[in-house]
């Protein structure tokens, strides 16, 4: 049985809709808060909720719970879902931005890109949980741009 000093024994109240846009949030781990929440932002922190990821562009929510919510300034990191700017990361762990992908596309080394970054994640190199907002592995996040771009240089 794993011990963790700092978990708490009773979780507070899981609402699954984001208060601001009512848009359906996906849980993320509290590592991830600990990890990415500036530290103003992380001294208010209520560790017994649940927080989930608002993954709605237009919302500046980036995390809430049943009683806080937490916006994109409160993060030491730009958001891959937030910000559609070419320099956001798309990959936080090895440092693939928009840009990154759509020059890797463009050349068409997409597939060559994306083979790498799956070979790190199946290596157990990845830390996604304290690297990304969304407290989950990118590479589905490289896979979704990688095809998007994709199709666009075929249109």
């Amino acid at each position: 049985m794993e011990l963790n000093c700092c978990a708490s024994s009773a979780p507070g109240q899981d609402v699954t809709s984001c208060p601001v846009s009512g848009t359906r949030g996906k849980a993320v781990p509290l590592i991830t808060l600990k990890a990415l929440l500036t530290p103003l932002a992380l001294a208010r922190l209520t560790p017994d909720d649940t927080f989930r990821l608002c993954p709605d562009p237009a919302c500046d929510v980036v995390y809430f719970s049943a009683a806080q919510t937490y916006r994109t300034e409160d993060l030491k990191v730009p958001v891959f879902q937030k910000d559609q700017a070419p320099g956001i990361p798309v990959c936080y762990c090895f440092g693939h931005t928009r840009a990154d992908l759509s020059a890797a596309a463009a050349s068409g080394t997409g597939q060559a890109l994306e083979a790498s970054v799956r070979a790190h994640v199946q290596a157990g190199r990845c830390g996604c949980e304290v690297n990304n907002p969304q407290g989950s592995c990118c590479l589905g996040n490289v896979v979704t741009v990688l095809r998007s771009l994709g199709r666009q240089e075929q249109a």
